[in-house]
């Protein structure tokens, strides 16, 4: 491939610098040990993405705490997992130094799983619900976010993702449908509260300037009182606060922006495009623009809903197929300043080589996502995440699951 295409020029992000405008998103595989550190399984997957020399690997996301999570084998950024951590970034650096690592931080809140872990939320959502944090547990959680900061830069991390979406506590914060009177809700100012005080605690107790903060966000979730709705009681879009919410971050020092939508447990399809119906993708790019548009030149911001595009081999309508796939998309987005990286997600699953292959001009020996949502199911399930088309040991395990549990009732995480 012509390294002179968008895709491959390198980018700076904060004091850091990116070899190329490919990022592999954050991917909640679910196999880590029962302390939360890495497995054998989570060092094969990592190996394989540092081969494939993404200019940024978003390391999944890792909870802040261990008593409120949405994954039964989740990794966990506490003191006691920063020995493991380390140990894993550095055997990462040790296959390609190239890559950037940011590590996604995360609390569950309100998807927490009841099964093994402490539901909260912000406002009961109907549906979910859990028990209602106070003022001084939702300081205690920002305390466990600034800390998994200092971990993973102790660890050797380049920066972090502060997790403000998919409908994971940073996202159920903002949302106008929490309404409720206290210091974390009602007006734009005190739902923003959370988010800020994260990242001027990270700026202040860290206070290095290499390391890079920022945050994927939700800009529009998809359902009443959802972020980037107009009210508590309305789906209708209005991307204000979230474009509020960008230059808010930039204030406090965020040096990326990682685009997304919905909230896979509410509106998986607007997450994650789905295959037979997938135009939610061209909203994303919507999205992408608005958030070029409000952000600083030098904020790097990171578009998503990509790999639904594959090679040109996908359902979309009245295109030409040479025009409407991935890298297709991505480099045209670049140039045209509708973002200025893209990331991949289920794709990374299916190949995390894409980078490497796309750039040496093997792009006929990529294995393209097949957009079939079985790491969804596998999720879902509370079982190990992977590939069940290409990867023989996933698609074992998924014909045994569904030989014991049935089939999938319900498509949602």
């Amino acid at each position: 491939m012509n390294e002179k295409q968008p895709l491959f020029k390198g980018i700076k992000i904060g004091s850091r610098n990116a070899v190329n405008r490919i990022a592999l998103n954050a991917m909640e595989c679910n196999d880590a040990d029962k302390e939360g550190n890495p497995t054998e399984r989570t060092y094969k997957r990592y190996r394989r993405a540092f081969e494939g020399n993404a200019g940024v690997i978003f390391l999944e996301a890792i909870s802040v705490i261990d008593e409120s999570r949405g994954r039964l084998n989740q990794l966990i950024g506490s003191r006691a997992n920063q020995k493991a951590l380390t140990d894993f970034i550095r055997e990462m650096k040790k296959v390609n130094d190239k890559p950037l690592l940011f590590i996604q931080l995360t609390h569950a809140g309100e998807l927490s799983d009841p099964d093994f872990s402490r539901r909260v939320c912000v406002k009961p959502l109907p549906g979910l619900g859990g028990d209602l944090l106070t003022e001084g547990e939702v300081e205690e959680i920002i305390g466990h976010f600034v800390l998994s900061a200092k971990v993973a830069h102790d660890a050797g991390a380049d920066g972090v993702d502060v997790k403000l979406c998919h409908g994971y506590l940073g996202s159920q914060f903002l949302r106008p449908y929490n309404d409720r009177k206290w210091k974390y809700g009602g007006p734009w100012e005190n739902r923003a509260r959370f988010a800020y005080e994260i990242y001027e605690r990270i700026a202040r107790e860290i206070n290095d300037p290499d390391f890079i903060v920022g945050s994927k966000i939700s800009l529009w979730e998809g359902f009443p009182g959802g972020m980037g709705t107009a009210g508590a009681g309305t789906p209708v879009m209005d991307l204000t606060e979230p474009l509020e919410l960008v230059k808010g971050l930039e204030e406090r020092g965020g040096k990326f922006i990682l685009q997304s939508a919905g909230s896979p447990s509410i509106t998986l399809a607007l997450t994650q495009p789905d295959r037979d119906i997938p135009d939610y993708a061209y909203l994303h790019m919507t999205f992408q623009k608005a958030v070029n548009k409000a952000a600083r030149p030098e904020t790097a911001v990171i578009g998503s809903a990509y790999s639904v595009f594959r090679n040109g081999k996908n359902k979309f309508l009245a295109v030409n197929r040479d025009e409407c796939s991935l890298v297709y998309w991505g480099n045209k987005n670049i140039r045209d300043g509708v973002c200025d990286m893209i990331a991949i997600g289920r794709q990374s699953l299916a190949d995390s080589l894409l980078p490497a292959k796309l750039e040496s001009g093997k792009e006929n020996e990529i294995n393209w996502c097949t957009t079939c949502d079985n790491c969804i199911e596998f999720l879902i399930r509370q079982q190990p995440v992977g590939c069940a088309t290409y990867d023989r040991e996933y698609t074992e395990a998924l014909k045994e699951i569904r030989r014991k549990e049935g089939r999938l009732t319900e498509k949602h995480t």
